[in-house]
């Protein structure tokens, strides 16, 4: 093994080492308010007393942990490829690695300890790991520097992390970047293998159509535009994607199987609710943990998705 994989493992045995010592302080610890000791999460797990507020729950992040230190793995066994991104220990590999691993302490810690800024951490570390896809379309559609993505990538994370700590996940203007990254992935997605103008003009309407599948429709977004009013940012990639991309990538298996592995993971989370019919307070099979395995594993399907890239420059 080399450091490749060696220091994020060691991230990681870092980070439970510490929790676990923190967590027997009663400062690390909490209760959301209106809940207690012994009743039942807003993710349908009761409450416990222990070292995680929510055992199942939080633990299930081990999907992340595991999924992103595989990929970890593959990437120090391989040598540095010039012309794709995810062969070898490129830092835009490196970097998609990392957020995947972080997904799991982000989401444990707000399982776990039921505080605020575990909740803060939970929301930094999806948009950490969504800004990515999008991000690599764009700039890869441009041609555009890699020291210039992870300049445009860390600023973007900086100020998102600040302005969430400070002002919420919605930054207090009813702004869900969560959302909107995935709407600009898939758009990035179809201009990537369908640019043209024509698509460049009509590409935040795909978005908006992707919306309908997680159940918010056109005529919701029109009603209650003050919640929705970030659509109009699904045109932003059209605006910056001038130019006919010069790569290509597989989207059979891994792509699709990433997609269905989301989506079937997001109709299980809608199920981790009190009072829906698979909620069982005191189960260790919770809805919620379900979606964090089979959320982990879409993470790790695009991760081998993203690897069929070839350059049509030596086509």
């Amino acid at each position: 093994m080399n450091r490749v994989f060696l220091l994020p493992l060691s991230f990681v045995a870092a980070f439970f080492a510490i929790y676990l010592t923190l967590a027997n302080f009663p400062f690390f610890l909490s209760v959301e308010p209106g809940y207690s000791i012994g009743s039942v999460s807003r993710w349908c797990e009761r409450i416990s007393g222990g070292y995680f507020r929510e055992p199942v729950n939080a633990l299930s992040n081990l999907g992340f942990i595991i999924t992103g230190l595989f990929m970890f793995w593959i990437l120090s066994k391989e040598p540095r490829a010039k012309l794709i991104k995810f062969k070898g220990p490129n830092l835009i590999a490196l970097l998609y690695a990392s957020a995947a691993v972080f997904l799991g302490p982000g989401s444990l810690l707000m399982h776990g300890t039921h505080t605020a800024w575990g909740q803060w951490a939970d929301w930094l570390s999806m948009i950490i790991y969504i800004s990515i896809p999008w991000l690599i379309n764009i700039f890869t559609c441009n041609d555009w520097k890699e020291s210039s993505f992870i300049k445009t990538y860390l600023s973007l994370i900086t100020i998102f992390a600040l302005l969430s700590w400070f002002f919420g996940y919605d930054l207090g203007i009813n702004f869900n970047l969560w959302a909107l990254s995935i709407g600009w992935w898939i758009i990035t997605e179809v201009l990537m293998n369908f640019w043209s103008n024509y698509m460049r003009l009509f590409s935040g309407f795909i978005a908006i159509a992707v919306m309908s599948l997680f159940g918010t429709f056109p005529n919701e977004i029109i009603s209650d535009f003050n919640s929705y009013w970030w659509v109009i940012l699904f045109w932003l990639p059209a605006i910056l994607m001038k130019t006919e991309p010069v790569i290509k990538r597989t989207y059979n298996p891994w792509f699709f199987l990433g997609c269905g592995f989301y989506f079937i993971a997001f109709i299980i989370w809608l199920q981790g609710y009190p009072g829906t019919r698979f909620c069982n307070p005191d189960s260790l099979i919770q809805p919620h943990g379900i979606w964090h395995v089979l959320s982990s594993f879409a993470t790790l399907s695009f991760f081998f998705y993203f690897r069929t890239e070839r350059s049509l420059r030596n086509d």
